[in-house]
Formats: C-alpha cells, sequence, structure tokens
C-alpha cells in the first residue's frame, strides 16, 4: 500500500522524450470504485512562483508505465 504522501514525493517522468514532468499536486479518485483514475501535475510559477501559475497536467491512470521508489514513469505524447 502506498500513501499519497509518499506519491507527492516522487518525480514524474515521461517515458516518451525523457523529460520531468514535475511532481503530484492531486490525485483522482474514483469514489465509486475507489480506484485512482489521473495523477495531476501542477504546473510551475511563471515568475519566481508568483503571478499565476502553468497549466496543469492531467495524466489518465492508463498512461502509467511503472512506479518506482524514487519516480513514476508516464507515457505521454508531445500532443497531450
Amino acid at each position: 500500500m502506498v500513501k499519497i504522501s509518499e506519491f507527492q514525493t516522487k518525480d514524474v517522468v515521461n517515458v516518451a522524450n525523457g523529460k520531468k514532468l514535475g511532481n503530484i499536486g492531486d490525485i483522482d479518485i474514483n469514489l465509486q470504485t475507489g480506484q485512482i483514475e489521473s495523477l495531476i501535475i501542477l504546473g510551475t510559477g511563471k515568475v519566481l512562483g508568483l503571478f499565476g501559475r502553468e497549466e496543469e497536467t492531467v495524466i489518465p491512470w492508463s498512461n502509467i508505465v511503472k512506479v518506482g521508489a524514487d519516480v513514476i514513469l508516464v507515457r505521454l505524447n508531445e500532443s497531450e
């Protein structure tokens, strides 16, 4: 079993291009089934964390390749 707080400390990396996407800011859970539907990566601050944020990235659970000890590997195409 993995705690949400442990998920939030892992780096999320796109295996399609090797780019680090960031860290998990939120998790979308289906309350009917109790299953995780998607991971949400919060956008970074535009200027030193001030003046708003970039758009968040929503990663469907089906795009998760592997959850490792220090990293979560996902597969996202550039168009997503």
